[in-house]
């Protein structure tokens, strides 16, 4: 079968750097090919061109996370955390947890004030707000499954930070709308910043960055944990309140933990388990619509969404109560997503109106709050599939550069319940199972699947988008599980999400409006919104053709093998 390739070349400058022309390609069909779905088209081509050294899908996931920690610093990182998810083709699975921890000196109340009131912005913002990054740690953890040495994979990075790339529209607004905060939270300038705006063309080097890279390449993970680089960092949060230490670093565990698995009408779905709390959302959402018989209505009906949102509602109402590090709490995903606790749940479900959120728990005002991580699909020639999210949480994490260092660092303890019952940056409300403690990884809506049909891939999933991954994973699968809808048309459908607080239900611009009016007159609260998540989405059919979509949305971007 030839490729079908759908592609926009941004800019061709004469301007003597190597990665200029920027390609993007939004969807494919190919077979006995490796594929790399990411969010920026030098990353994809990154992993791809790590799949043609001989690399399989482990080896290109891992450098297309280097590539994008380069050219999509917003979200891409090694100041960050993640979750992989693996399945081999010989039928093993398994997941990887690389998710940022609570540092030794962490505390459950260090964000309140004398007060007793959550500062939310200490958590948010600047270098209190940094947890222990988990990314390199679990680049080098993947790499049992990889073909190729670790001082190959890293070498695309380091080109593209060395010489340079050209920065897209999309990039440069970032660039620009972040200013005033770069300038706020660093003490030094940083290349990040210039006099004169960010557009489209400009060239971004980042020539420490590449030194950092080539440590890592040189020393391995010891080379980012420890000596120069650990000082570096420790150095940046006694420019300020951070409480990272040099112990910190070097203690830094990855965790690999059981996948969590269940089936849904006929496929297998692999996800990951907690401190992922996208997974069991999963499986209680997916179960609890299965109730109503999903399959008989239509994409983005009134029906559909309605059953849809109520199964979102109650699943989100245990994530604020049950979910947290399961090596901290006890665990109750078997209880959770089990047939006779998800039927009781669904009980209160009436097609006549919505349920009301505080039938459900407690009703507390939300912020409003954008949010940015990033997700990586790949699938190799010989049927290796992994599925990778990873983030810094906010646009830019902290907004903090490690200064000699170059990369920024996350802001990701805010995703811990900062005091139970105040909602975090994307307005989930959360618990004493997810309150800080020392060495605590802080729970995730990170949603990495890969779903399996007769013991082969079938799906390869995931988005960013904070709070708003499950429910947009969930409608991924239901689109091609439940209404046989091809790959394009469910990444870059209208979407929507509901998280039981707030009452509100989100949908983008442009979807339905008979739907909208509908949901109304059933007591729905209705916000639009630009847009949700950008899914990239891997499906392999019976015959073995592999359709590889890259969202619509962003620069989101395909590479093959």
């Amino acid at each position: 079968m030839k490729k079908l390739i759908i592609s926009l070349i941004l800019f061709s400058h004469s301007v003597s750097a190597q990665y200029i022309d920027i390609n993007i390609v939004k969807e494919v069909k190919v077979k006995n090919k490796g594929v790399v779905v990411s969010a920026h088209p030098l990353a994809s081509e990154a992993g791809a061109k790590i799949l043609k050294m001989g690399g399989n899908a482990y080896d290109a996931i891992t450098a297309t996370q280097y590539a994008l920690a380069v050219v999509y610093p917003q979200a891409g990182n090694i100041g960050g955390g993640g979750f992989l998810v693996g399945v081999k083709n010989n039928g093993e699975k398994f997941t990887l947890d690389y998710r940022e921890t609570a540092p030794k000196k962490a505390s459950r109340d260090m964000y309140l004030d004398k007060n007793g009131k959550a500062n939310t912005d200490l958590s948010q913002n600047g270098r209190l707000a940094v947890g222990i990054p988990g990314s390199i740690a679990g680049f080098f953890a993947t790499l049992k499954y990889c073909k190729l040495p670790m001082s190959q994979i890293i070498q695309p990075a380091i080109d593209l930070a060395e010489k340079g790339f050209a920065i897209t529209d999309h990039e440069a607004d970032m660039l620009n709308s972040q200013k005033e905060h770069f300038q706020k939270h660093n003490k030094s300038s940083i290349l990040f910043v210039k006099d004169t705006p960010w557009k489209a063309g400009d060239l971004l080097v980042q020539k420490e960055l590449a030194e950092t890279l080539k440590l890592i390449q040189k020393l391995g993970a010891k080379g980012f944990y420890e000596g120069k680089t650990a000082d570096l960092l420790v150095a940046e949060m006694k420019r300020g309140n951070g409480i990272i230490t040099l112990e910190d670093l070097k203690n830094y565990k990855v965790a690999e933990r059981k996948a969590l698995e269940f089936d849904y009408k006929g496929s297998n779905v692999v996800t990951m388990p907690l401190p992922s709390s996208g997974g069991v959302l999963l499986a209680q959402m997916l179960r609890m619509a299965a109730f109503e018989n999903l399959e008989k209505y239509q994409q983005n009906s009134t029906p559909a969404v309605q059953i849809m949102v109520e199964a979102e509602r109650r699943a989100y109402a245990d994530r604020a109560e049950y979910m947290g590090d399961p090596d901290f709490i006890e665990d109750k995903t078997s209880y959770l997503i089990s047939n006779d606790y998800l039927k009781n749940r669904w009980k209160s479900f009436s097609f006549n109106k919505a349920t009301p959120s505080s039938e459900v728990g407690k009703i507390i005002k939300q912020p409003k709050e954008s949010t940015e991580t990033t997700h990586i699909s790949v699938i190799d020639k010989d049927g290796n599939a992994a599925a990778v999210t990873t983030t810094l949480n906010g646009y830019y994490g902290s907004k903090v550069l490690v200064t000699g260092a170059g990369f920024f660092l996350n802001n990701e303890m805010d995703d811990f319940s900062v005091k139970p019952g105040v909602p975090n940056m994307f307005g989930a409300v959360g618990g004493e199972a997810n309150s800080i403690q020392p060495n605590k990884r802080m729970l995730s809506s990170m949603t990495p699947t890969i779903i399996l049909k007769n013991g082969k891939p079938y799906m390869v999933v995931g988005t960013p988008g904070g709070t708003t991954i499950p429910t947009s994973v969930y409608q991924s699968i239901v689109d091609v599980v439940d209404f046989k809808l091809n790959a394009n048309i469910s990444v870059n459908a209208p979407k929507f999400h509901h998280q039981w607080l707030p009452e509100t239900v989100s949908v983008e611009n442009n979807f339905p409006e008979a739907t909208i009016s509908e949901l109304k007159a059933k007591n729905y609260v209705i916000e639009k919104v630009k847009y949700i998540g950008k899914t990239e989405m891997i499906v392999i059919d019976d015959n073995g053709t592999i359709h590889a979509v890259a969202d619509g949305r962003g620069d989101d971007s395909v590479a093959i093998e």
